[in-house]
């Protein structure tokens, strides 16, 4: 780094000697791997007692105590930094070991210099306006969110996750407020309309793990092992309160025991707590006594589909696991933050597994994981499971598809490779020797190391070192009459990148009339014979990977496709659609025309409602992300009527629902406008058909891209909504569908401004219709001006903010001109961080793939 100018620091109160100011100019932004490893050095046994006193207005300031203790080893030769990211007008008054002391602030620190500390035992007490940041600030509530370094935007703090605290908290808030932390509530006052609560001592934990809520919010509580599991939430609708408040204790309490007989450790900490919070920006949040959830996940009506009730179950699964996975052993620096991620998915789907339905579980794992990792492991910007970090500031960057969707296949083909039981003893060891404590990912490779033969280094190296994913191909020999195999070669080589092998278990399945007879492979190489082939007689067709357990491109026997609604075995037939779309976006077996009228002639023979959501899905992105608008012209109204005439057929609700989601999402003549528009008035939906308001909501959007009633639909929709906190989402998104482009563009001006983005769920969904592939000719305006705003949306937002802001604006652009956009700004900021390069590839590959077929 640059030194700067020692008249830069004339600032800081106090004097300071030219030797002092000297040591300050190395001080730099953020939390960087070398501070942080100074400061675990040196510091142990750390508390905080903070106290903020919320108004109930969401713009008044938020007056903040707080009193950090320590010991110090007197070992450090340079300043103490504390972690402050806000103004420094908002640092009123310090005191060190009871001595007031001027306050001396650089590069987003707290300079403390070593003369004030004593080797032992120290204090530190802070007078501040509590940062806004990370509070997560609405009308009439507010939640922390400090993951991965946002702890230091709110208050004074060490703000690394291996310093390791107990948090004594204190809320001053308004009388009809509830309120929920990390600890248990040990007492509450009412005095002139304010509420004081302090609550007991956390149990040990990170800074990011660090939590509470206040607000109005409705209170349920549910008994349970002498002890009440507490639950917060908002949501008005007496239909899905009633039909999902027990269901949601039950699951949680289902995993809770699941994970302690698994683990063989009893729930880590003092309490039990959850809270719903409306349009959160994540799906949930793992703060332990006081986890995050989104509420659309959670409330659910009584004919909820398949798929909802199974998100719900993974959300309280995956939060749940956390609680051994990342707040009792937690990683020791978020170049690891995958580590909790995996083992929150992993963990997560063996918990949600219904015994004797182990079928069910692989299509869920398959569907659940494949298609995102794959998104994400097929760019030009991806990135390997575990990534350096040299700042916290960058953490951030360092989520997506990989860690949370490619690291459970890692980790399922890790248990593969050791066996059920070593793996699971292996892990056991590992949690109570860091019990309270951080690891990294080589600590838990040496315990691991330990319970089976095989070279995990060597392993490790290809699937959490190395980015992509390889590309299989076959060669088969017959013999002379053509009805013996006689050779049976496979091959793989990487989809990008040097030369290298992914070590994995797959199979490959024969097909004959009747009957399926599959090979397992279990030692890949980068070419190798499968003997065991040549022990069959010709199949009617071949399919690689029909278990869903390996990884990769894999081949197609072009054989298949006649039978591909045939094959029985419900996992088998998602694998195939999974590989045939996957070849497709790399110009391999089919057209997108071809694949589209495929799947779309499926759809009446499909039954399985995960396997429906899958071809969908595909349906919907061949169409808008890689057809012309002159192939769609020629295509929708075939493929309206293939859908409606499959929804006709269907004979489950939930196939039903999802087909009209289907034909909601790629309509376009005007006979469809007409039908679903009739719906949307009336209300009524096709027979057996069930939508909600939620449902309507999502229709009334669809109908204002494609016709001139926009304004009228949208206004009778909003008057439709009674839930308040779905009416500010409604507000937030109206302006992004607006006829009129003033309004457009006024809405997408206002996004540079971070209060007007501060509610990123909502955000997020504008984009999508500001992009809309109907809408794209006049948004192509805005997509320089998004590429510029990506360091500020990475330095503002929240950790998965800067991934979807560049997904929903231009995920489904196929122009020439939109590429070319890309193309230049990514020459001409050539010093743009490299992750944040790598959102924008991920981002754009669609894009990229979308001009390569097209020519």
């Amino acid at each position: 780094m640059k030194w700067i100018p020692v008249c830069f620091f004339l600032f800081l109160l106090g004097i300071t000697s030219c030797k002092e100011r000297l040591k300050e100019t190395a001080i730099s932004n953020g939390v960087s791997d070398t501070l942080a490893n100074t400061r675990r050095h040196a510091i142990t046994d750390l508390q905080y007692e903070l106290s903020f006193d919320i108004p109930e207005n969401k713009a008044a300031p938020i007056a903040a105590r707080e009193k950090v203790a320590f010991r110090y080893s007197g070992t450090a030769v340079t300043p103490l930094l504390l972690d402050f990211k806000a103004d420094t007008g908002q640092l009123k008054k310090m005191l060190v070991n009871g001595k007031e002391v001027p306050i001396r602030y650089s590069n987003e620190h707290l300079v403390i210099h070593e003369d004030l500390l004593r080797k032992g035992h120290n204090t530190i007490v802070i007078d501040f306006i509590a940062g806004n940041q990370a509070l997560n600030r609405r009308d009439d509530f507010l939640y922390t969110l400090f993951v991965p370094d946002r702890a230091r935007t709110a208050f004074p703090c060490f703000d690394q996750p291996d310093l390791k605290a107990v948090f004594n908290l204190t809320l001053v808030i308004p009388q009809h407020w509830a309120a929920i932390a990390n600890g248990r509530l040990r007492d509450s006052v009412i005095r002139n309309g304010r509420k004081t609560l302090r609550f007991a001592p956390s149990d040990r934990i990170s800074t990011y793990l660090f939590s509470f809520v206040a607000g109005t919010f409705n209170v349920a509580r549910e008994q349970w092992r002498n002890d009440t599991i507490e639950f917060l939430y908002r949501e008005t609708d007496a239909e899905k309160t009633s039909n999902s408040l027990q269901a949601i204790f039950d699951e949680y309490k289902k995993v809770i025991r699941f994970y302690e007989e698994w683990t063989g450790i009893p729930y880590p900490f003092q309490k039990h707590g959850l809270v719903a919070i409306p349009d959160f920006q994540f799906g949930g949040m793992e703060h332990p006594g006081a986890i995050l959830l989104q509420a659309s996940t959670l409330f659910l009506t009584r004919d909820a589909t398949e798929g909802q009730l199974n998100s719900r179950s993974q959300l309280l699964a995956h939060e749940a696991a956390h609680m051994w996975f990342g707040d009792l052993v937690t990683m020791s620096w978020f170049s690891d933050v995958w580590m909790k991620e995996v083992f929150a998915n992993f963990m997560a789907d063996k918990a949600t597994t219904i015994p004797g339905r182990e079928q069910g579980f692989s299509l869920k794992f398959l569907t659940d994981h494949l298609p995102p990792a794959y998104a994400i492991d097929r760019t030009t910007g991806a990135n390997p499971i575990r990534q350096p970090l040299e700042n916290l500031e960058k953490a951030g960057t360092l989520y997506g598809g990989i860690i949370y969707h490619k690291s459970p296949v890692m980790m399922r083909q890790l248990e593969e490779l050791m066996g059920a039981t070593a793996f699971r003893e292996g892990i056991q060891q590992y949690l109570k020797n860091y019990a309270f404590k951080n690891a990294s990912w080589p600590d838990l490779i040496r315990i691991l190391d330990a319970y089976t033969p095989a070279d995990l280094n060597a392993w490790n190296a290809v699937w959490v070192n190395e980015p992509g994913r390889p590309v299989f191909d076959y060669r088969a020999s017959y013999d002379a009459a053509g009805n013996q195999i006689t050779g049976f070669t496979v091959s793989q080589q990487p989809e990008s990148g040097h030369s290298r092998v992914w070590p994995q278990r797959f199979d490959i399945s024969f097909y004959y009339k009747g009957l399926v007879r599959t090979i397992t492979v279990g030692d890949s190489l980068a070419a190798q014979d499968v003997p065991r082939a040549t022990e069959r007689k010709r199949p009617l067709f071949i399919q690689f990977n029909a278990s869903g357990m390996g990884y990769g491109v894999w081949p197609v026997d072009t054989a298949m496709l006649p039978h591909l609604f045939t094959i029985e075995n419900y996992v088998s037939r998602a694998s195939a659609y999974i590989t045939l779309y996957e070849n497709m976006l790399n110009g391999r077996y089919n057209t997108p025309a071809q694949l589209l009228q495929l799947f779309a002639d499926g759809l009446r023979k499909e039954t399985v409602e995960l396997n429906m959501r899958l071809l969908t899905g595909y349906i919907s992105a061949i169409y808008w992300n890689f057809m012309l608008p002159q192939q769609r012209r020629q295509w929708t109204g075939r493929l309206e009527n293939s859908i409606w005439s499959a929804l006709q057929q269907q004979k489950n609700p939930n196939n039903k629902k999802i087909l009209f989601g289907c034909y909601q999402s790629v309509f376009e003549t005007e006979p469809a406008l007409a039908q679903l528009y009739a719906i949307w008035y009336s209300q009524e939906p096709p027979a057996n058909v069930v939508l909600k308001e939620e449902d309507y909501t999502s229709l009334a959007f669809a109908l204002a891209l494609r016709t001139p009633k926009t304004d009228s639909i949208l206004q009778q929709q909003l008057r439709r909504i009674k839930d308040p906190d779905r009416v500010k989402r409604f507000r937030i998104i109206m302006p992004a569908l607006s006829l009129d482009a003033a309004v457009r563009d006024a809405f997408f001006s206002g996004l540079q401004k971070r209060e007007n983005r501060s509610n990123e769920s909502a955000t997020g969904t504008a984009l999508g219709y500001l992009h809309h592939p109907l809408r794209q000719p006049s948004a192509e305006k805005y997509l320089d001006k998004t590429l510029e705003l990506l360091p500020e949306i990475q330095r503002t937002g929240d950790i998965f903010f800067p991934g979807n802001w560049i997904q929903s604006s231009f995920g489904s652009y196929q122009s020439a001109s939109a590429y070319a956009i890309v193309t230049r700004f990514l020459q001409t900021h050539a010093q743009l961080d490299p992750n944040l390069k790598a959102k924008i590839l991920q981002g754009t590959d669609n894009l990229r793939r979308a001009r390569m077929i097209a020519r």
